[in-house]
C-alpha cells in the first residue's frame, strides 16, 4: 500500500523557517514527480511547488524566492525548505506523488500543519 509520510510542520514566528519532509513508500520514486500543496481553512488546495525526477522545479508565485523544493532520489525523500514565513503561509501542507507518464496515478500524504504566528 502506498503511503506518503510527512513531517516537519509546526508553529513558527513570522520570518522564521521550517523544513518539511516527505517519505513515500511502495512507489518507484524516480518515476514520480513530487510536489507540495497546501490548504488553508475555507480555501481550496493549492500548488506550492513540484520537482520532477530530473530536478526541474515549479513554484507558486506566492512562494518564489522564499521556498525551495528538493528531492534525494537515493533516499526516496522530498523536502520543502520554507524561509521568510508569513502568516498567510499558514495551512495544512500535503505531499503529492504523481506518476510522470500516467498522470491519473497519484497519491497524497495525510498533511502536516504549518502555523505562522507571533
Amino acid at each position: 500500500q502506498v503511503q506518503l509520510v510527512e513531517s516537519g510542520g509546526g508553529l513558527v514566528q513570522p520570518g522564521g523557517s521550517l523544513r518539511l519532509t516527505c517519505v513515500p513508500s511502495a512507489i518507484i520514486f524516480s518515476t514520480y514527480t513530487m510536489g507540495w500543496y497546501r490548504q488553508a481553512p475555507g480555501r481550496q488546495r493549492d500548488l506550492v511547488a513540484t520537482v520532477t525526477s530530473g530536478g526541474f522545479t515549479n513554484y507558486a508565485d506566492s512562494v518564489k524566492g522564499r521556498f525551495a523544493i528538493s528531492r534525494d532520489n537515493a533516499k526516496n525523500t522530498v523536502y520543502l525548505q520554507m524561509n521568510s514565513l508569513k502568516p498567510e503561509d499558514t495551512a495544512v501542507y500535503y505531499c503529492n506523488a504523481q506518476h510522470a507518464r500516467v498522470g491519473q496515478l497519484q497519491y497524497w500524504g495525510q498533511g502536516t500543519q504549518v502555523t505562522v504566528s507571533s
